[in-house]
C-alpha cells in the first residue's frame, strides 16, 4: 500500500531533436505518479485543494541514470517514505520497456493552508491514510 505504479508515454514535445526526454520534463512525470499515488489511496488531489489545502514541493533530489526516448511507455514508481506534522516525503523512480532503470527522486512536500499559504496540519482523513503505511 505504500507504493503505486502508473505509465505515461513520452510525447515528442517532451523531447529534443535527438528524441531524447529534457531533463526538466521528469518533474512532471514525478508529479503524475504522486497524484496518482493519493488517488490510489481515495484521495483526490483536486478535492483536497478546494477544500484549501495544498501540498507544494519544498525539496527535491534526482538522479538520472539513463534517457528518456520519444514513445517509450516509462513506468513510474511512486512509495511513500514518511511524515511528519506538515511534511509528507516520496522516494520515486522511473523505468522504461526494458525495465532499466532511467531517473531516481525524492521529494518532500508541505501541506499549506491554500487561504494563508502557512504550513499546516494534514486533514484528519490523510492522517488515517497515514496510519495504515505505517
Amino acid at each position: 500500500m505504500k507504493n503505486h505504479q502508473t505509465q505515461v508515454r513520452v510525447r515528442y514535445s517532451e523531447t529534443d531533436q535527438m528524441g531524447v526526454v529534457y531533463h526538466g520534463n521528469y518533474i512532471p512525470y514525478f508529479e503524475i505518479g504522486r497524484v496518482e499515488w493519493l488517488r490510489n489511496k481515495g484521495i483526490s488531489y483536486k478535492s483536497m485543494e478546494e477544500s484549501g489545502i495544498g501540498l507544494p514541493i519544498v525539496s527535491m533530489q534526482i538522479n538520472y541514470k539513463k534517457s528518456a526516448r520519444y514513445d517509450e511507455l516509462l513506468t513510474i514508481h511512486t512509495t511513500f517514505k514518511s511524515q511528519s506534522s506538515v511534511k509528507i516525503e516520496f522516494d520515486c523512480a522511473i523505468y522504461n520497456e526494458a525495465n532499466e532503470l532511467l531517473t531516481t527522486a525524492v521529494f518532500i512536500l508541505v501541506f499549506i493552508s491554500l487561504k494563508t499559504g502557512r504550513p499546516t496540519a494534514p486533514p484528519d482523513y490523510i492522517l488515517e491514510l497515514f496510519k495504515t503505511l505505517v
